[in-house]
Order: C-alpha cells, then structure tokens, then sequence
C-alpha cells in the first residue's frame, strides 16, 4: 500500500497529519498522495501548488488528495488545478467518513466547529518529540492573517483528553512532549487555563520528561503559567512568542493586543523567574505603513526582549485580509528589512551559541545525528546515538547555527 502525506506549516499540521495516515489508511486510500497545506503566506501556498504540480510529474498515476488551512481558505484554487483529485477541508481531513467518501470537494464551513475532538496517535512519523494538539482555532483578528478562515474559532481538548494523549505517547517511549495549538495560551477548559493544564500534565504524567509549549501569545499568560515556568523544572525553559514587530502604531495596526513595553516586561518578568530561558520570536517585516523609524524600533526591540532565535517573515499580503487593502510597501524595502531582521537574528544567536561553549547541557538525540538542549538549541553530536536519549553532553565549539558536543 502507497499512500505518502507531505506536510507544510507549524506543528499542529504535524500532528494532524499522523491522523490523517491513520483515517486514510483505515478508508482504504492506496497510491496517493495527501498534500496538508498551510496559508499562513502567500508564499506558503505557491510552494504548495509548486509541489502538487511536482508530485504529479513524479507520481502521474497517484491520487492526489489537497487539504490543510490553504484547501480550507482557497478550496476553489485548488480544486480547479488539474493535478489535484480531491480537496478536504481541515475538520473533514480528520474525519474518517470524509476519507471513505467520493466527493471531489468536502470542505464545510469550519466557523460552524465549536468543539474540538481527541484523535488519539501512538507515534509520530519521524520525530522524537511528540507533539500533542490542545487546542485549534483563533478568536481574534489580526489584519495580516487568514488562519481563522483555515482554523475557525478557538475551542480547546478536554484536559482529560490531553492528559490521556499525554500517557499514551510517554507510554511509547516519548520523553519530550510538545503542546501544540492554534493560539494555546487561550486554552481553555472550564476553568482550567493553559498555566493549570501544564500543571495537571506534569502531575498526572510522571514519565513527562520534558515539556515543551509550542509558540504563545504572551499577552494572554496567566498567573498559573507564570508559577510554572518558576516552580517545573521539566517545563522547558524556551519560549517561542508571537511578537509580529515592536513599534505601538504598527503593532495597532496589525490589531495585535499587546504593545512594545508589554512585551519587554514578560520577557523581563520570565527571565527573573527563569534565568536559564531562550526566547525566540516571530517578526514580520515590511508591514503596510511601517517607516523606517518603526521598523527600527523592532529590530531594537530583538535586544530589548533578549531574543536569540528569530522567525522572519517579510510581509506578504494576504487577499481577503485588511492588511493587503492597506497601502503597501515596495518589495525591495521589505526585503531589504527582512534580511536586516535576520542579519541581527544571527549575530544575537552567535552571541548565544558563544555563550554556551564550555558548558554541560542535557540533550535530547534526535535523528541524523543532532539533539536538543532543554532551551532546543540544535546540537551537533560527536557519533550518530539512538533517537530519544537524554544525555548529559560538554559543549566544544559552535558553527553559528548551532552547537557541537564534545
């Protein structure tokens, strides 16, 4: 039996796409291939239209099936791309009876989800850390964003859900479990909040080695998390926010709801609970309107927050979003700021790595011979090891990207 799923995007796609294995194989899907899209640029979706065409030259007698938050927000797109056979949207690519069907589009209206339901997996396909969904879906509106059309609205996994999934991969031999959401810091059960579920896990889960939160929205952090980020030790010490940029009128104009000084004070505030955490951040650069005083205030704000790993996006205007409507910056000028962005990202990651040498760190092994230290900075290691370990390891050298064991 072939049936090949090439996924794109964040982690939560990852997840999903163990299910997606499972549903399809289970429908009895042969000799294709499940495309699982990501929107979140324009350049996200021409890549994956570049590989649908790609894989039907490849495999011109597959199945080629499109799904994932591009399929949901542009089904049209790819339905009328004759390499594609059939298009899901992202509730129906979980659904078992949406795999056993024959409509060439199934894609419902996902603001119609409110609720979000446990699909178990017992592994995930070629990685060490498993990644656990807990939540899905955005309730708020930033102007640069399509997600809440692929996504829908926020609703989150029944903690008992979570601690279930929890055991059953630790149970499997995973020692790094990745919480994994749309925007996880509005998790919500109940009562229970993001800081008490990390509380609940790491109580009820003993074989948790480590936990790792995938990124969050620190504006949302919750007086729970902030004790856990104190008081767990296997609650990783790296943070990875969505800051977006560092100016207050671009910042309004992306309808974000923090401001610059709200992010400087959460790093502040964690790095004093935490001492030993990381922060990466996600920065768009080029923003509609954004003058080169603005822009200098978020490449500022990278030391300001102390970050050491940056995810740059040089802005991309999205159709249907209020952003692509706003005037519009040349391209040159954004990707001129994109790559100064990424220029500053790694001389602080240079100064981080330098700042590492000569130290003992635990490391997680991973595939192709690298590991994860606790604030996941790739390590290098000096002899292939099995995936999975936890390894106490000297830092010898660094090669800008990333660290080498002794």
């Amino acid at each position: 039996m072939s049936l090949d799923i090439v996924t794109f995007g964040c982690r939560l796609n990852i997840a999903e796409s163990e299910v997606i294995r499972r549903e399809a194989a289970a429908a009895g899907i042969d000799n294709a291939v499940v495309v699982n899209t990501c929107a979140v640029t324009s350049e996200a979706v021409k890549q994956a239209r570049q590989n649908i065409r790609r894989i039907r030259r490849e495999r011109p007698d597959a199945r080629i099936v499109v799904t994932g938050c591009a399929a949901q927000a542009e089904a049209a797109t790819f339905a009328a791309m004759p390499e594609v056979d059939r298009v899901l949207g992202n509730e129906e690519k979980l659904d078992a009876r949406a795999w056993r069907g024959d409509a060439r589009v199934a894609v419902g209206d996902i603001m119609a989800a409110t609720t979000l339901t446990a699909h178990g997996v017992d592994a995930i396909d070629g990685h060490t850390r498993a990644f656990v969904q807990v939540q899905n879906g955005c309730d708020h509106r930033c102007t640069f964003c399509i997600i809440p059309f692929g996504r829908g609205n926020s609703r989150s996994l029944p903690i008992d859900d979570v601690v279930a999934q929890a055991r059953r991969l630790t149970g499997n031999g995973y020692r790094e479990i990745v919480l994994t959401g749309v925007d996880i810091t509005s998790y919500r059960d109940g009562e229970i909040n993001l800081g008490a579920l990390v509380k609940r896990l790491l109580r009820d889960v003993p074989d948790i080695a480590r936990l790792r939160l995938s990124s969050i929205d620190s504006v949302e952090a919750d007086a729970d998390l902030f004790y856990a980020i104190a008081n767990e030790p296997r609650l990783m010490p790296h943070l990875h926010l969505s800051l977006q940029a560092g100016d207050d009128m671009i910042l309004k104009r992306m309808k974000r709801r923090h401001t610059r000084g709200d992010a400087i004070a959460f790093c502040d505030q964690v790095r004093r609970l935490r001492p030993d955490v990381v922060f990466g951040a996600d920065i768009i650069a080029g923003f509609p309107t954004e003058t080169e005083a603005m822009f200098a205030r978020s490449l500022a704000l990278v030391e300001e927050c102390g970050l050491t790993q940056l995810h740059v996006f040089p802005f991309s205007p999205r159709p249907g979003t209020p952003a692509a409507r706003m005037p519009q910056l040349d391209r040159a000028v954004v990707k001129e700021r994109a790559q100064r962005l990424r220029d500053k990202g790694e001389a602080v990651l240079r100064r981080y790595l330098d700042s590492q040498v000569g130290l003992q760190r635990q490391v997680l092994t991973e595939r192709g011979g690298i590991g994860r230290t606790e604030q996941f900075t790739a390590v290098r290691l000096s002899a292939p090891l099995a995936p999975g370990a936890i390894l106490d390891l000297t830092i010898a050298a660094h090669d800008g990207r990333q660290l080498i064991a002794a």
